[in-house]
């Protein structure tokens, strides 16, 4: 079962804390993950985007001049794709572009990202985590003292308002609730750092999934 050592919000060592080997101790799996990272950036994707084609753009009624005799090409259109204005080859067309993945799919890969942040010493597990008043200053003070300077994913048990706001402003900095972790978040990031409390959401959702 793995170890993280649990520190206070000054960086100082109070405790270790036992990882459950079902969420953070597993053996990462790479090509699950990359799927999830492909579904969850493909799910993104609007769709929305729309050409005309020939028989949609306006215009191009009459045939521009006759078939022969005037040593011209043969134009049947003005709105042909070969002239300018006209309609679009193979033009993009509003489709979905929405990928699914199997429950335990995304588990396995959320498990396998987290594991990989355990494995790299990339995961950091703070006793608690509060500020009194939102101020992106103590947030900073916060993250110096975790010896923090890379992109951060700060993980909550839940919504905190003061510390969405200090941690919005920084760079690189986002917040997340365990509750609503994705793939692309915990592999984008160097460091993820957890609250005590977090940890056991996260190992309650994960596991029970």
């Amino acid at each position: 079962m793995p170890k993280v050592q649990v520190v206070d919000m000054q960086g100082s060592p109070v405790g270790e804390l036992e990882l459950n080997d079902r969420v953070f101790g597993i053996e990462p799996n790479v090509h699950v993950m990359h799927s999830a990272v492909v579904a969850q950036q493909a799910n993104a994707r609007v769709g929305t985007h729309s050409t005309l084609g020939r028989s949609e753009v306006r215009g191009g009624g009459r045939k521009p001049w006759r078939q022969k005799g005037t040593g011209r090409a043969r134009a049947g259109t003005i709105r042909s794709p070969l002239w300018r204005g006209g309609g679009i080859v193979f033009g993009p067309k509003p489709r979905d572009y929405s990928k699914k993945l199997p429950k335990k799919v995304k588990r396995l890969a959320l498990c396998s990202a987290l594991s990989s942040k355990v494995n790299e010493n990339c995961l950091i597990v703070v006793d608690q985590m509060s500020f009194e008043q939102p101020k992106t200053k103590d947030m900073v003070k916060f993250l110096e003292a975790l010896k923090v300077n890379k992109k951060a994913l700060l993980v909550l048990e839940s919504n905190d308002n003061n510390i969405q706001i200090s941690a919005r402003n920084i760079q690189g900095v986002i917040t997340a609730r365990a509750d609503g972790l994705n793939i692309v978040d915990l592999l984008k990031h160097d460091v993820v750092i957890f609250t005590k409390a977090a940890v056991t959401r996260t190992e309650e959702v994960l596991s029970n999934a």
